[in-house]
């Protein structure tokens, strides 16, 4: 069955009238194992380990770590991050990054794995920013290339928010390539140039926000023909997410996903999916919404693996 990581810290005590949507996690994993994705021995359901202070150095700054860890970071950078400090975050926070980096283990392995969080994309090398603290993305890919997993990792962010902070950490890492598609009028509005940034109108709609996808994700595998991609599946980008500005349906986000993974697959080359954005008033409607990436993937597993 198709590997699926998660972790219970995901989701801890946390203001349910905050914008950002903590409960998402355990409500995404309630929502898999509803729909039998896990097995009953939960053979195919995977937990990571907390990272330490020195495994997420690859990409951060230790100052900034042990100020995240510590609750000693000023208060103005806090307020950039925009959620309030607790243990419950730190947890959550060291974990998660593993269970990005797990997810792509599993992938080079079985061709396909997907993590129940992750896509934290706005955490720079010394700081926070837009609900990310650690960057998992750039973590991730770090990682591989480092330990010799990867030769080359494609990040594919369909986030609706720009990857800046993932761009800026990779800036100078030849062998990670940053493409980023995402609405140019919204957050973040100072960006950090990617390998790739595709700034699409305000307001599109499904068909040619499809076919901008798949000129450039093909166009992308040709050229570098990745040992994997790290694909950022953001929920965001549907057309009543309160944070997101495009016109895209559910169906068309389901055809992303779908046109996104099954891609790859043909051609053989791995995919691990992170869950991305996305900001719902209704917190059980915003989690089916991430289970769409979940939905497709169980499916191509299946059809492909």
């Amino acid at each position: 069955m198709l590997p699926i990581v998660y972790h219970e810290n995901y989701s801890y005590p946390f203001p349910e009238n905050h914008r950002f949507v903590m409960s998402k996690f355990v409500r995404l994993y309630d929502y898999v194992r509803t729909q039998g994705f896990i097995s009953a021995d939960s053979s195919n359901l995977f937990s990571p380990e907390k990272a330490s202070i020195q495994d997420l150095s690859i990409v951060h700054s230790k100052q900034y770590l042990t100020e995240l860890a510590t609750n000693t970071m000023d208060p103005k950078a806090w307020r950039r991050i925009g959620l309030p400090w607790s243990e419950g975050l730190v947890e959550r926070t060291f974990t998660a990054p593993n269970g990005t980096l797990l997810a792509a283990r599993l992938a080079l392995e079985n061709g396909l794995a997907c993590h129940l969080a992750g896509g934290t994309h706005h955490a720079h090398y010394d700081f926070g920013s837009g609900f990310c603290l650690v960057n998992d993305l750039a973590y991730t890919a770090q990682t591989l290339l480092n330990s010799a997993e990867a030769q080359t990792v494609l990040i594919f962010d369909c986030d609706v928010h720009q990857g800046d902070g993932t761009a800026a950490i990779l800036n100078n890492e030849p062998r990670a390539y940053t493409c980023s598609i995402h609405c140019e009028k919204n957050f973040p509005f100072r960006k950090h140039a990617s390998d790739l940034d595709v700034g699409l109108d305000r307001f599109l709609k499904d068909d040619e926000y499809l076919s901008i996808v798949r000129q450039t994700l093909n166009s992308l595998l040709d050229e570098l023909q990745p040992d994997i991609v790290l694909y950022d599946a953001g929920a965001d980008i549907w057309e009543f997410d309160e944070l997101g500005h495009l016109n895209v349906t559910s169906a068309g986000v389901a055809k992303r996903d779908e046109l996104v993974i099954s891609t790859c697959l043909s051609r053989h080359i791995p995919v691990a999916t992170v869950i991305g954005g996305g900001y719902d008033k209704d917190h059980e409607r915003l989690a089916q919404r991430h289970g769409i990436v979940m939905d497709v993937a169980h499916h191509l597993f299946h059809q492909f693996l």
